[in-house]
């Protein structure tokens, strides 16, 4: 009766809130982990139709903007993910954040709390297809990393808004190397509706001029993820385009490749993105109303302004050391630059760097849970010619990651 009880209140759980491995397919890392169902109730799990997961991070926070520090607690991350494969072929997943908006988007209809909700079929042991709201196969390792497991994303990533209601098929000519092809939509709403009203693009003379929405606002996407040496040098590649206002698309290319040993894993990612409309945002925060400025234009008409023709760059690399036995050493560095290649003054105007490293500790080796210590560094430094200051930002985080093995 008790068995019946708990896995009754843990369907429950699951039906009505309102989630993550990896982003991309089924992914995740689910090790050999315990469930709470076999721990508790001692429910023996006979098949992988039914699995659920809570991953939940959070920390006491020490920041600071250059020398003023300031203290907190923080819920860093809190999702419900429910996944599994109810036959040889048909699969299934469901993410779903619990601290975010769950208004529908006018383009999708979807929440933007629901990361995913999709289903996929193997046609065989080649060629699969995934339909529903996906993240984009973007490549690179830190794009496809568990959220709960990054301290601090890199700006570009930090900025990327991915998870996106698509298709996509994916051929595997050896079971080592994987070619993906994804169509999905570029806006989770409409144009106006996550950019705001009265979007415009700034030029090289100030001129300001109004942004259209695209009549097919759509992300092409080719990836290919490789394995090789026995799994050891593994790769993210990927190219993409993507377009939503009428005459200016986005391009994007995404290296990465990690070294994965036993006890050492290393990844180091390239990414570039070539903006017709800076979709990313992080070049017009910085520079437009500092430019605008200079022109004199009445401040209520810059209120959403965006550079055009934007180029960003981003190095990415990071380390996990596992030094000794339920102990993990991560260090990790960025290093991006922002260039708005129309405008002489904004051209490489803005170079972000940043470094984060943690000790991790896993008390209980039959759990994805882990306390850790860690430290993230920032800085920011701009081009005189534009007349924004540099500054650095600092932050020390005490806390825990649990990824929750319910059922």
């Amino acid at each position: 009766m008790k068995q019946l009880i708990l896995f009754s209140a843990m369907l429950a759980v699951t039906l009505t809130a309102n989630a993550q491995g990896g982003n991309t397919r089924m992914g995740g890392n689910d090790g050999d982990y315990q469930s709470l169902a076999e721990r508790v109730a001692k429910i023996e799990k006979k098949n992988d139709m039914f699995n659920v997961y809570f991953n939940y991070a959070a920390s006491a926070q020490a920041s600071s903007y250059d020398d003023e520090w300031t203290s907190h607690f923080a819920n860093k991350q809190m999702r419900l993910e429910i996944k599994g494969n109810l036959t040889d072929k048909l699969f299934y997943r469901l993410r779903h954040r619990m601290n975010k908006s769950n208004a529908a988007k006018g383009e999708d209809n979807f929440a933007k709390a629901t990361d995913i909700m999709m289903v996929g079929y193997n046609l065989n042991d080649k060629l699969s297809l995934m339909g529903g709201k996906m993240c984009q196969i973007w490549g690179g390792f830190e794009f496809d990393e568990n959220p709960m497991y990054i301290y601090q994303y890199s700006d570009m990533v930090d900025n990327m808004d991915n998870f996106m209601a698509g298709f996509v098929a994916s051929y595997k000519p050896v079971p080592t190397q994987e070619i993906a092809v994804e169509v999905s939509n570029a806006n989770n709403g409409q144009l106006t509706e996550d950019y705001g009203d009265y979007l415009m693009t700034v030029g090289p003379d100030h001129e300001l001029e109004a942004v259209h929405p695209a009549n097919h606002p759509l992300t092409f996407i080719l990836n290919w993820n490789g394995s090789f040496f026995n799994d050891k040098l593994q790769t993210r590649w990927s190219w993409g385009t993507q377009k939503q206002a009428e005459g200016l698309s986005s391009k994007m290319l995404v290296l990465g490749q990690r070294l994965n040993l036993p006890k050492l894993q290393w990844y180091f990612d390239y990414m570039g993105a070539w903006d017709g409309f800076d979709r990313l945002g992080v070049a017009s925060s910085d520079g437009v109303s500092a430019y605008l400025s200079e022109a004199e234009i009445d401040p209520d008409r810059t209120q959403n302004v965006r550079f055009k023709d934007v180029n960003y760059n981003s190095f990415i690399t990071k380390l996990n050391w596992q030094f000794a036995p339920q102990w993990n050493l991560m260090l990790k560095g960025t290093y991006e630059t922002a260039n708005v290649k129309n405008i002489d003054k904004l051209k490489n105007f803005r170079k972000s760097i940043g470094w984060a490293g943690s000790v991790e500790y896993y008390p209980d080796k039959s759990q994805d849970f882990r306390v850790f210590l860690a430290y993230i560094g920032h800085k920011y430094n701009y081009s005189e010619k534009i007349g924004l200051s540099s500054h650095n930002t600092n932050r020390i985080e005490l806390g825990f990651m649990y990824r929750i093995k319910c059922y």
